[in-house]
């Protein structure tokens, strides 16, 4: 199990700040902290930074994707136009559905229980960490740092934050192993690039695809789902605009 951590923004991209206080800085001390407890799980852990160095969105996307990582988890910090007039937690993913709503609901729920509002998991198909990666992806905004009851909660309970984003993740894998997920898979390639360029022309159909690699192979698979019947309306969906599909369940 491999996954990579990303911390927000970097070198000359500061991200939000609010009186001195940087993004770029509570991202890294955050994501150092995760991937440190998911290293001491057994996991595979990659950063997308370890100091302050600037990437663009698609080259953190592609450090996940070189490294066929499992997941991708992205962690920031919000701000609202107006200081302090926002307040709690949120995740982001490229499309509300399978493992990628499970892992962002588990990492909400363990930050409520900390003490953050949990405003819940939105679908953000534009943002280019999600759209890119190959494999499911969250961007955890972990709390607003333009707000003061926020960062008093992020300083004095750092090190529960860390445990609880890396108990979600480590949850959602869990519940990944054990639970039935129907996969809609759209085409299975030994090559990677012929594997990506159907992924590409998906998502340019708006669909929610992505790699899923297995056994030396790369399968392009749209959506995993709980639910039988999604995964049938989205193989329909598929059909019509052309594609041949299978759903596997594992």
């Amino acid at each position: 199990m491999r996954i990579v951590v990303d911390a927000g923004h970097g070198g000359f991209d500061n991200g939000a700040r609010f009186e001195g206080r940087r993004e770029k800085d509570d991202t890294l001390a955050l994501a150092m902290a995760v991937g440190d407890i998911l290293k001491n799980n057994g996991i595979d852990v990659v950063f997308t930074r370890t100091e302050d160095v600037y990437q663009t969105p698609y080259e953190k996307a592609m450090i996940a994707n070189e490294a066929d990582a499992d997941y991708f988890i992205s962690l920031h910090r919000n701000a609202m136009p107006i200081p302090g007039t926002g307040s709690g937690i949120e995740s982001l993913v490229y499309e509300d559905d399978g493992i990628r709503r499970i892992l962002a609901e588990n990492i909400n729920n363990q930050l409520e229980n900390v003490g953050f509002t949990n405003h819940g998991v939105s679908s953000r198909p534009n943002i280019v960490v999600l759209r890119r990666t190959e494999m499911p992806a969250v961007l955890v905004e972990a709390g607003f740092i333009d707000n003061e009851a926020d960062n008093a909660l992020f300083d004095e309970k750092f090190n529960e934050i860390a445990q609880g984003i890396a108990n979600g993740i480590l949850q959602s894998i869990t519940a990944a192993e054990e639970e039935t997920l129907y996969r809609v898979n759209v085409g299975v390639f030994e090559n990677k690039n012929y594997a990506q360029n159907l992924v590409n022309e998906l998502r340019a159909k708006n669909f929610p695809a992505f790699l899923n690699y297995n056994q030396g192979y790369y399968f392009v698979q749209v959506g995993a789902y709980r639910n039988l019947n999604n995964a049938i309306a989205m193989e329909q969906r598929l059909r019509n605009a052309g594609y041949s599909t299978y759903i596997a369940t594992e």
